[in-house]
């Protein structure tokens, strides 16, 4: 299964600067959760902007530079061939950042969304969901609290079957 996992502003702004626009102590701990022992597959940007390698999972970078090299990482230059790294009976998280997830949304079969409850200002996009194309199953609202400075809400899709 092909599973894209994002946190988006109202606005779909993922991040600027390469940079998460906000804290989420439950967003990261969801996160880990979701993706632990799995395959995280990700753009280049998206990789350079985490704190290094995360524990028990399985790195897949996708860049256009031949010489990408880094140990315990898989190197693809599409999401085609990222995907081929991955055994059949394993799950692949696609995190970002905005090119990957536009590119990702056609072979998608799931979605793991946190919607945060303002609008930023971003230079990174998620992509505009076709509704038509996606049946939301879960949604699980959470106020903001001394942990959370905004309200979010855990939303997972699953691809309309036609």
């Amino acid at each position: 299964m092909i599973v894209i996992i994002a946190a988006v502003a109202e606005n779909n702004a993922l991040g600027k600067d390469n940079k998460l626009l906000w804290h989420l102590s439950d967003d990261l701990k969801r996160f880990k959760a979701l993706t632990l022992d799995g395959y995280i597959l990700m753009g280049r940007k998206t990789f350079e902007s985490l704190p290094g390698i995360l524990p028990r999972r399985k790195h897949i970078v996708i860049t256009r530079n031949p010489n990408f090299s880094v140990e315990g990482v898989e190197a693809a230059n599409s999401i085609q061939e990222a995907i081929k790294h991955v055994p059949t009976d394993k799950d692949v998280f696609v995190i970002g950042g905005g090119e990957i997830y536009a590119q990702s949304l056609e072979i998608a079969d799931k979605i793991e969304l946190t919607r945060v409850h303002h609008t930023f200002d971003g230079d990174t996009f998620f992509p505009e969901l076709d509704k038509s194309q996606w049946e939301l199953t879960y949604s699980e609202f959470h106020p903001k609290d001394e942990k959370h400075q905004f309200d979010f809400t855990f939303e997972t899709y699953l691809r309309i079957k036609t």
